[in-house]
């Protein structure tokens, strides 16, 4: 096999697959659309040639493999009807992903939220530790470089794996990390219980001796961690968190000089993070939880001492991923940052993570939401999870292909649910992202930190607010 072909390639996995094949010395190419993403620089970077349209005569025989997004099938997209009416193979991104997994010895990370930053953070902890593995993280690791991939060997493969329509049920784990279970994606898990089990069939892949690493302060993750143990296969239960027994116990917390200061029961000393918040101590000992599973796995009895040291400062000196509180710059006096937080939970440990960090701070946020059936579902969640912001500006609903919502909740009544929470709190409504340049430019003023927020496509109004303040 020489040459594949993305189909949606500047989605974050497929783009992290394209890369992790390029890097093996295959020649890659794909599709998608002309809206620009973040991957658009990753791929330029790595010089993989990217078609921003679907044309079916792309596809040639001379293509060994196409893998594509799920968000394309044979009867929307001609690229890939074509590649069938030339019997070209063709694999779904989690199918391929998860022949890749077969290979190696793997660790699947999976969450509704944290997965992400927890898998870059195992990453980069597996670099500190000396332990050979290949990592893959669902977007732009700023510990990587700016890439999706780190490879530091071949013998243990680690990634980001996602519950929608689950897909991570084509994954070969040997290991597993849950950082949380609760409701979510309701256009295909209508209930709390349909997701937690797909999260148990997914626990359900693990061999005899494998292992299920979870947050025991997570509800969810807890419940799927008991049913697994009730199965009675052999299958090492670890937990980790502030309420954990064992070495990942979280025994102190504290911020300090816009620094988390948290201590781990089996790390000695204290750890530090730069990134705020309590969910990111979280995901650290879950990542420490992991590194410590596989050095054992090396044949050591334990960390050492150099290996100690190494990962805390790697804790110390992580940066996060792409808009996981991405610091995209200060002009003005003010702080720009952004976060990809699309839930209510992740919203909300965001929002106090940063007041925590930055307490004398006004804290302004625009959200996106990111959509309808979501945003529905759990509009009472939303309209709590923004009291940390001194003001908001809320903005349309960004579609998604994937959904058929017929219902009557949109952006508007999201904004109207949470201003009556936040009573005297600024609350506004934009509907379009971009006419809230003007306003913002007017209400930003020095000492503020401004946020984008969400799933969606506002994340470059902060890019944009940055560069006025920056010329000024």
């Amino acid at each position: 096999m020489k040459n594949v072909f993305f189909i949606g390639i500047k989605g974050t996995g497929v783009c992290a697959l394209a890369e992790l094949m390029h890097n093996a010395g295959l020649d890659c190419s794909g599709s998608d659309i002309p809206e620009e993403f973040y991957t658009d620089t990753i791929l330029k970077e790595l010089n993989i040639p990217v078609y921003e349209d679907f044309d079916k005569d792309r596809i040639t025989k001379d293509i060994d493999l196409v893998i594509y997004s799920a968000a394309y099938n044979a009867e929307t997209n001609p690229q890939l009807a074509r590649a069938y009416e030339l019997e070209i193979p063709a694999l779904k991104y989690t199918e391929a992903l998860g022949a890749f997994s077969a290979r190696h010895d793997s660790t699947g990370v999976c969450g509704v939220h944290g997965k992400t930053t927890t898998t870059a953070i195992c990453g980069t902890l597996a670099r500190a530790a000396g332990i050979p593995a290949q990592v893959l993280v669902g977007s732009a690791a700023l510990d990587f470089g700016g890439r999706s991939t780190l490879s530091l060997g071949d013998k243990y493969f680690i990634a980001e794996t996602c519950e929608y329509r689950k897909h991570f049920l084509s994954f070969s784990p040997k290991r597993i990390i849950i950082t949380s279970v609760e409701s979510d994606h309701q256009d295909f898990f209508p209930t709390y219980e349909s997701i937690r089990d797909a999260f148990v069939e997914y626990c359900r892949l693990l061999p005899k001796g494998g292992q299920l690493i979870y947050c025991a302060d997570d509800p969810g993750a807890s419940e799927t961690a008991q049913i697994i143990k009730n199965d009675n296969r052999g299958i090492e239960i670890i937990p980790y968190g502030f309420t954990a027994p064992g070495d990942f116990r979280i025994t102190s917390y504290d911020v300090k000089d816009e620094r988390s200061v948290f201590s781990v029961a089996g790390i000695p000393g204290h750890i530090k993070m730069r990134i705020p918040g309590k969910h990111q101590a979280l995901n650290a000992a879950a990542a420490i939880a992991l590194t410590v599973s596989l050095a054992k796995n090396e044949g050591a009895d334990s960390l050492s001492d150099e290996q100690t040291a190494s990962i805390k400062s790697a804790l110390e000196n992580f940066k996060s991923t792409k808009r996981r509180s991405e610091i995209i710059g200060e002009a003005g006096g003010i702080l720009f940052i952004d976060d990809y937080g699309h839930h209510p939970a992740a919203i909300k440990t965001t929002l106090e993570g940063i007041k925590s960090f930055y307490p004398k701070r006004r804290l302004i946020v625009s959200f996106m939401p990111h959509t309808y059936s979501r945003t529905a579902a759990l509009l009472d969640e939303f309209s709590f999870c923004f009291n940390d912001a001194d003001v908001m500006f809320f903005h349309k609903i960004y579609a998604s292909a994937r959904e058929n919502y017929k219902g009557g909740v949109n952006g508007k009544t999201l904004y109207q649910k949470t201003a009556d929470v936040r009573g005297r709190k600024k609350t506004c409504y934009i509907d379009e992202v971009d006419e809230a340049f003007a306003p913002l430019c007017e209400i930003l003023k020095p000492g503020d930190i401004f946020l984008t927020l969400g799933a969606g496509n506002n994340w470059p109004l902060g890019v944009k607010l940055f560069k006025h303040f920056s010329s000024n």
